[in-house]
């Protein structure tokens, strides 16, 4: 393993991690939420990948005072179909925005709904931002750099296929057969293709294996 698995090991421990213990002072609480939604309104759970990226990055050298991370600092930028969009992290440099990377999660039981969310969030804030930029919204700044994040939750309802509903037209074949877990691989792979996104990250775990990381 080597010294940058170890450090995404890590990551994935503080992402189960830190939704376990979110679950747990829920229920201490008292207070009701629709399944493990608890945890996924608790917010911070990627904050280990956000801070990995984030050291990634001064290493490279970019000065550590022109990263701004969600939680930290406002990491909000202009839109065009809306006034601001807060995003993950951000790198701007003498007034220019240079990168700005957008970090999910996707854990079960339910896949189907939520799938079409997320895939329905990055489609929205990449022409977001896109319009932004043609129209002028970050001034002199070169064309930035865009990233896209996806943890899966590795689970039967991710990895089975699932069916296609066809009762107009026919679907691309691409998606006959595919689970939930292919259909991110493929999202991902056109968000490239259709230049939306300059580089998108997938990434699977399962709940138990992942809190040894």
């Amino acid at each position: 393993m080597t010294a940058l698995d170890r450090r995404v090991a890590a990551a994935v421990r503080h992402f189960w991690d830190t939704r376990r213990r979110q679950q747990e002072k829920q229920r201490q609480s008292g207070k009701r939420d629709q399944g493990s939604r608890g945890a996924a309104t608790g917010g911070s759970q990627l904050d280990g990948f956000i801070g990995l990226v984030s050291d990634l990055l001064t290493e490279s050298g970019i000065p550590d005072g022109c990263i701004y991370r969600r939680a930290k600092v406002d990491v909000f930028l202009p839109g065009f179909f809306r006034p601001t969009k807060e995003w993950d992290l951000l790198v701007v440099i003498d007034g220019m925005l240079l990168a700005s990377i957008e970090f999910k999660s996707h854990i079960g039981p339910s896949f189907g709904n939520n799938f079409n969310n997320r895939t329905e969030e990055a489609l929205g804030s990449a022409t977001d931002l896109w319009t932004a930029y043609r129209e002028g919204a970050f001034r002199d700044s070169p064309r930035p750099w865009l990233g896209y994040f996806m943890l899966l939750e590795s689970a039967p309802g991710s990895t089975r296929p699932v069916k296609v509903k066809e009762p107009h037209f026919e679907v691309f074949p691409e998606y006959h057969g595919a689970s939930y877990t292919d259909r991110y691989r493929i999202f991902c792979q056109k968000l490239l293709r259709e230049r939306l996104y300059d580089a998108a990250c997938l990434l699977c775990t399962e709940r138990e294996s992942g809190l040894r990381g």
